[in-house]
């Protein structure tokens, strides 16, 4: 056995002979293997853009979904599982659709919903890493690890939702831009169209997915293939005859796009830097990048900080700093609240009083205007009895003297 000292002061040793822990690599393969993988797509794009066709494409297989109409309100986010098994390898892929993005007059909300849906696997992921008894090998993790984004084919770039919907995603997920039904647009026109589309991204601050160049296998090929983004891509699981050849391609009149035919359009070079060379690094760099940086903003949220200095980090003691300035908050909010209670209820005692006080007005002012209403109806009253023993006098007098002219009468018809 040899030894040597390196610049960080431990010991390098030579063996003698076989010891075999070189295999660790296959032992890490067969149990990676044994346990499978998960990669979860999303999609985001206008309806009708071939969406779940392409990823039928991808997997050269067909998932069930359903049609989308154009009259949805809001952006609805639909995930489906499948379990897929190629040569023994196990892939739990999910794919995450946006049905209704884009179709609304007002789309100033339309990337709020598919924010909120990262979050929300990430905040999942977190609170399973902070459990005391976790199981981060049975957990189904349903985090995005590629976004493919589809842009409609109109020549003219990108539009205003595009932008404002990459520049809230381009923190949280990796983005794969792709000209979608590319087969619409010259090759010419569609040369200049992946020139605008990447200069407006650059303008705007937008970063997408590059694929890694820092291993040598594969650097030369990624290097290459950053260059040809966004991919103009075709979909179809359709498969037609072209002389002797059965391909996959899309039927047109004017003739046959082949989907796998590098010269019709991009998709191979999709599933070529997707799929089958930098699947790894995708998920790795959603772990590393993306859900680091939201792990991190939360924590801080929660009141945690890495130990400085000779500061020493302890979960107590910030659980307990954390819960007297939750207290004290709740206790500030109690306070406010009380203080607002008061004068609320010292309004309401305010207003209270005055009505009180104009019903009493009220009242003594109907009050007066009864008794005066009934003194007058008494001096009418008293009038009218007047009046009628007034008549009453005159009709007896009235009746006296015509009994006396009477009498009289009678008195001198005698005579």
């Amino acid at each position: 056995m040899r030894e040597r000292m390196t610049s960080t002061d431990t010991r390098e040793l030579k063996l003698d002979g076989h010891v075999g822990f070189d295999s660790l690599p296959d032992q890490l393969v067969n149990r990676s293997v044994a346990q499978g993988f998960c990669f979860n797509i999303l999609c985001i794009g206008e309806t009708a853009l071939g969406k779940s066709t392409l990823v039928d494409t991808l997997f050269n297989t067909h998932f069930e979904s359903e049609q989308c109409s154009h009259k949805l309100p809001k952006v609805v986010i639909r995930a489906a599982s499948h379990d897929l098994i190629e040569s023994n390898v196990q892939l739990k892929l999910t794919v995450v659709d946006t049905q209704g993005y884009g179709d609304q007059i007002n789309k100033e909300n339309s990337y709020k919903p598919i924010v909120d849906y990262i979050n929300e696997q990430f905040e999942k992921y977190l609170q399973e890493e902070l459990k005391i008894q976790r199981n981060m090998f049975s957990f189904h993790d349903t985090r995005i690890h590629m976004c493919l984004y589809f842009v409609s084919p109109s020549g003219h770039g990108l539009k205003a939702l595009d932008l404002i919907t990459l520049k809230k995603l381009d923190s949280k997920v990796n983005i794969i831009p792709l000209i979608a039904k590319s087969d619409t647009v010259s090759k010419n026109e569609l040369h200049k169209f992946k020139i605008k589309i990447m200069s407006e991204l650059v303008s705007n601050g937008i970063q997408i997915y590059q694929f890694p160049t820092d291993d040598d296998n594969v650097a030369e090929l990624n290097s290459q293939m950053n260059g040809h983004l966004p991919f103009a891509v075709v979909g179809s699981i359709d498969e037609i005859k072209t002389g002797t050849k059965t391909v996959r391609a899309r039927q047109y009149p004017w003739g046959v796009v082949q989907v796998d035919n590098e010269a019709h359009c991009d998709f191979v070079k999709l599933r070529e830097m997707v799929l089958r060379t930098n699947l790894e690094d995708l998920r790795e760099s959603t772990h590393t990048r993306h859900y680091e940086l939201y792990r991190r903003c939360r924590l801080q949220e929660m009141g945690f900080a890495d130990s400085t200095g000779d500061k020493n980090f302890s979960l107590q003691e910030t659980f307990e700093a954390k819960r007297q300035q939750h207290l004290k908050e709740l206790q500030n909010k109690e306070d406010e609240m009380r203080q607002k209670f008061i004068v609320r209820v010292k309004e309401k005692e305010s207003v209270l009083k005055q009505n009180e006080k104009e019903l009493h007005a009220r009242f003594d002012a109907i009050k007066k205007e009864h008794a005066e209403e009934r003194q007058r109806l008494e001096e009418k009253k008293r009038i009218l009895e007047e009046d009628m023993a007034s008549f009453q006098r005159r009709k007896e007098a009235v009746r006296q003297a015509q009994e006396a002219a009477h009498a009289a009468s009678l008195k001198g018809k005698k005579k």
